[in-house]
């Protein structure tokens, strides 16, 4: 751990707390990064192999802001909150990451690939659909996917860039942050090695939102965190259930705080 990088330890994750330009120069130096919803971190009690990819992340964005909000009233300190889709804005934006070649894609479906693939491309990010992967169904618990590691030791992308739904994206995340020849060969257990690593990015539907994929979100309603009131509205029966469920982190946060969850017996 560097100490001149702020980060927050919140029920045993590094929040990254600084400003964009940070994240984004830490990005730069490859190693996962993932930006866990409320729904998500309530997850951490219910599995070992969930729990174990959101511990060993690189560092964690302050995507969720109910989590931010809890936090100012249990310890009465604000977090500086960068968003998953703030943070993909401010990405699609740097020289690096327009490159031809320097991104790989995980996307839930064949359409999502299509429909993202196509307003990347009008945004001016140099990307195919030869650099996208639809992913599978993945079970619960530990995964692999050997044919997603093969494709992305092949292509060498600079920005492996995941798509899919939280609680799997960070499963799928951490085996490709313990699998990737590039970690291997570097022999890291840090992003604090030299640069050079792929960046591993889980932004889940951030793209999706901007590509008309799912319901847009402006920038007003990110920046007052009522994105999740939009899903609601566009998907009733899909997203309340799911935020109803981001209740449970206001025990867990109260009772835990920094410390990570103690594993069942």
């Amino acid at each position: 751990m560097v100490d001149s990088i702020p980060y927050q330890a919140v029920l045993g994750i590094q929040f990254y707390v600084g400003d964009m330009d940070g994240a984004l120069e830490l990005t730069k130096r490859g190693g996962l990064v993932i930006a866990p919803s409320a729904p998500v971190l309530v997850d951490l009690t219910r599995d070992a192999a969930h729990r174990a990819a959101l511990e060993s992340c690189d560092f964690a964005l302050t995507d969720s802001g109910f989590m931010v909000l809890l936090w100012r009233l249990f310890k009465g300190q604000s977090l500086p909150r960068i968003s998953g889709l703030k943070y993909l804005r401010a990405l699609l934006g740097t020289p690096e990451f327009r490159k031809m070649g320097a991104t790989y894609w995980i996307m839930p479906s064949a359409e999502d690939a299509a429909a993202n693939c196509a307003w990347l491309q009008q945004q001016g990010v140099n990307v195919n659909l030869s650099d996208c992967y639809v992913a599978p169904i993945y079970s619960k618990g530990a995964l692999e996917d050997p044919v997603l590691l093969a494709l992305i030791e092949e292509s060498h992308p600079r920005f492996v860039v995941l798509c899919v739904g939280g609680g799997v994206q960070e499963r799928l995340g951490y085996y490709l942050r313990r699998n990737l020849s590039a970690f291997k060969d570097a022999d890291v257990q840090s992003l604090y090695a030299p640069c050079g690593l792929p960046a591993i990015i889980c932004i889940g539907a951030a793209i999706a939102f901007l590509s008309n994929r799912q319901v847009n979100i402006p920038v007003w309603a990110d920046r007052f965190m009522l994105g999740w009131f939009l899903r609601s509205l566009r998907d009733p029966a899909k997203y309340v259930p799911r935020y109803w469920k981001a209740l449970k982190l206001v025990p867990l946060l109260f009772r835990y705080g920094t410390d990570g969850i103690p594993y069942k017996t």
